[in-house]
């Protein structure tokens, strides 16, 4: 009888990641986890040169005004651009995640409206940013 009335059982196998991972629809909560975890490590990386900078810009007039310079060129404010929004995206999933920490909004529906909370945050935010930054005010 146990042969006559087996289930049949899901099957699991290993995934292929060039063959299955670009046709994978990510949720954008997990894009926005993703978006986090790369912000946090650009941080990261860079800190060490903001520090230096900032450094450097505090020893006189003379360096403070050439910095002010070297900053004046489009390939450097684009660069000030993305770790502004680097910034700015990991402080609002920083926020999102520390709610969630907290057992808040961790079902799927409320998952994807706080990610989407993120970007209708940072990204507005990023391109006040990026208006100040190439002299629109």
């Amino acid at each position: 009888m146990s042969d006559a009335v087996k289930k049949s059982r899901r099957e699991f196998r290993n995934i292929h990641a060039f063959a299955d991972l670009p046709n994978y629809r990510m949720p954008l909560a997990s894009i926005v986890s993703i978006l986090h975890r790369i912000s946090g490590f650009l941080l990261f990386l860079l800190l060490p040169f903001l520090l230096y900078l900032l450094d450097q810009s505090l020893l006189s007039e003379d360096t403070f005004a050439y910095l002010k310079g070297f900053t004046s060129g489009v390939f450097v404010k684009l660069i000030i651009l993305a770790l502004s929004w680097a910034y700015l995206h990991h402080f609002c999933a920083g926020i999102r995640h520390l709610i969630m920490d907290m057992h808040i909004g961790l079902d799927k529906d409320s998952a994807r409206k706080s990610s989407v909370g993120v970007f209708v945050v940072s990204l507005p935010l990023a391109a006040l940013v990026a208006l100040k930054l190439f002299g629109a005010f």
